[in-house]
């Protein structure tokens, strides 16, 4: 099992709106995580999200981190692929571009937007003609990337004539591709599709091992819409890893977590939203040291003493998870703080999982 970061650009109040810090906090944190051996970092999108995320423009800050590292996967997680947003072709030559900046570290990542304050921002009035769109676009990425002129498009949601769209990938025959999903129709279409899987989930890891269940079934019937089969699931959650556990419970309490769950329930209205929670701008609270005890205790949260992590992420890695991804900014976690359990994860618990120096995804590109 292999391990990233996600970042997001969360810029929660108590750092007084300073959105410069916080981007480059990002940038610091992917640097450690290089030195420390995660394989990947991962950069949203999101467009109008105030203080949830400020990364709007993540085809730029990975530009930036392909030049300040030199081994780490970089990711979009996602590029929003609806046309109104990004024009299919726009999305192509990004992708292509920051494959031959990275020299081939490029995972390129989809999706279709979660907010309706984003979808309403680019002029899509209903969420669900997202799917359509998604559907309409997602094959014709190849056939843009190849090496002959790419035939046009005349579609219900973009169309363009024939046109060479430039550059080509770096990589052969492209990056690897994936797509956002939540719930197991989506991770049966992503696998039909030949996708990975993004899965952004604040559940432990029992929520998430019938969902690989059903991805790992259908994959083998995969058609893909690229040029080979992307067999990955990628799970994101929090982590806390110190080699003193009580710091860890009590630095866990201080994180406002409560705060970033709520703007997240505030904003991602196209996802379920579980009964009884509260509604904006009322909070959920934040977790106590007791209550994240008895978390860790239950093998639910990778919180705590390399051990005590190991244990969850034990329980990812029994689920089938092949990549495991921490969101540690989004939070009031400080750089320092931030690089500290990057160190003591990569020094005591990443080794003991991911033993391949290959990243997963370049062996299912070159069959290797």
């Amino acid at each position: 099992m292999e391990f990233g970061l996600f970042n997001s650009a969360c810029v929660l109040p108590q750092f007084g709106g300073d959105e410069h810090r916080r981007i480059m906090d990002e940038v610091a944190i992917v640097q450690a995580a290089e030195q420390a051996g995660f394989k990947y970092t991962w950069a949203t999108e999101h467009h109008f999200l105030t203080e949830y995320s400020h990364l709007s423009a993540n085809e730029v800050f990975l530009g930036y981190l392909a030049a300040a590292t030199s081994r780490i996967h970089l990711g979009s997680g996602i590029f929003n692929v609806t046309p109104p947003v990004n024009h299919p072709a726009r999305v192509a030559e990004r992708v292509a571009m920051l494959d031959h900046l990275s020299e081939g570290r490029f995972e390129f990542g989809m999706g279709r937007g979660s907010s309706t304050t984003e979808q309403k921002g680019f002029g899509i009035a209903a969420p669900d003609l997202t799917r359509d769109m998604f559907d309409e676009v997602v094959g014709e990425f190849r056939k843009m990337w190849r090496a002959d002129e790419y035939a046009g498009f005349d579609g219900q949601f973009f169309s363009m004539p024939a046109r060479n769209v430039l550059p080509k990938p770096y990589s052969s025959p492209h990056p690897p591709m994936w797509v956002a999903a939540g719930n197991p129709a989506t991770f049966e279409k992503a696998a039909r599709m030949g996708l990975g899987v993004l899965c952004f989930t604040i559940g432990g890891p029992e929520t998430i091992k019938p969902l690989v269940e059903v991805y790992k079934k259908e994959i083998a019937n995969a058609e893909p819409v690229g040029d080979f089969v992307n067999d990955n699931i990628m799970v994101t959650t929090q982590l806390l890893c110190l080699e003193d556990g009580r710091r860890a419970r009590e630095l866990g309490a201080q994180l406002h977590m409560g705060y970033h769950r709520s703007l997240l329930l505030r904003y991602l209205d196209t996802f379920p939203r579980p009964e009884g929670l509260p509604v904006w701008p009322d909070l959920l609270p934040d977790p106590t040291p007791d209550e994240i005890d008895a978390s860790i205790a239950a093998g639910d949260t990778p919180y705590g003493t390399p051990e005590e992590v190991e244990i969850a992420i034990r329980k990812y890695a029994d689920a089938g998870v092949d990549q495991v991804v921490f969101g540690l900014l989004s939070s009031t976690m400080t750089r320092e703080l931030a690089c500290e359990t990057i160190a003591t994860f990569g020094k005591h618990v990443l080794p003991v999982f991911d033993t391949d120096p290959v990243h997963r995804t370049t062996r299912l590109r070159t069959g290797s």
